[in-house]
């Protein structure tokens, strides 16, 4: 509890539509034959949510308390992270430049234009677009101080949101679920989720260990090998 209590000391923005429900999965727990439930973080908000939003609250909060004017972060060409990021400084009033790697290197103009890219720019983000392995955080530096010597302050979020800070959010949220399932009577056996920047399965682990909560959290990889990202966790 007093951990519960200590996040408060961090700054944050109230943005995000918590709680978020925690649901059964009958259909396809039917199916499979194990019980599901699911934790409905896409529907956090900004722009249609996601489980960024968690992080951007403690991060955006950041920001402000440094004094930016000017956010910065980088991702792949559709970026959710990109645009909930972009959402948020639309909402607050600050400006946004997004670094995008070409990771696919396809060439279809919706993929390249529309979608999250299109978000991004109507939410007044200004974008600009790199081949794939790029050192994306040595271009964001880059950038960031071209934008400095233009006289703003930036400050600069990495890919995914995933730092010590933006795993706060998720830090939060394994609070957020075991409130629920108690309260429910729920036992949760184990917790399963995607992991990429590896940001939110650090908050969900230091949160479920804050706790004594006893609940496996086994992250699937998206992208690195298993032990890149069992590190990058850490």
């Amino acid at each position: 509890r007093s951990l519960v209590m200590h996040l408060a000391r961090f700054p944050r923005v109230h943005l995000a539509h918590l709680s978020t429900p925690l649901e059964p999965m009958e259909r396809l727990s039917k199916e499979l034959g194990v019980e599901l439930w699911i934790k409905r973080d896409d529907c956090t908000g900004m722009s249609t949510g996601g489980n960024k939003t968690r992080k951007l609250e403690f991060l955006m909060a950041e920001a402000v308390e440094q004094g930016a004017d000017m956010v910065m972060t980088q991702g792949a060409t559709q970026t959710n992270h990109g645009r909930q990021t972009a959402a948020f400084a639309a909402k607050m009033g600050l400006k946004c430049h997004i670094l995008l790697e070409d990771r696919t290197g396809y060439q279809d103009g919706n993929y390249n234009n529309n979608g999250n890219v299109l978000l991004d720019h109507l939410h007044g983000a200004t974008t600009e677009k790199f081949p794939a392995g790029h050192d994306m955080p040595g271009e964001m530096e880059k950038a960031a101080e071209k934008m400095r010597a233009k006289g703003h302050t930036v400050y600069v979020i990495p890919g995914g949101g995933s730092n010590p800070t933006g795993a706060l959010g998720y830090v939060n949220a394994a609070f957020e679920l075991v409130g629920q399932a108690n309260k429910m009577g729920l036992k949760i056996d184990r917790l399963t989720h995607a992991t990429g920047s590896s940001g939110t399965q650090a908050g969900l682990v230091t949160g479920m260990c804050a706790m004594n909560a006893q609940i496996p959290v086994l992250g699937i990889g998206t992208r690195a090998p298993q032990p890149k990202q069992v590190q990058m966790v850490y």
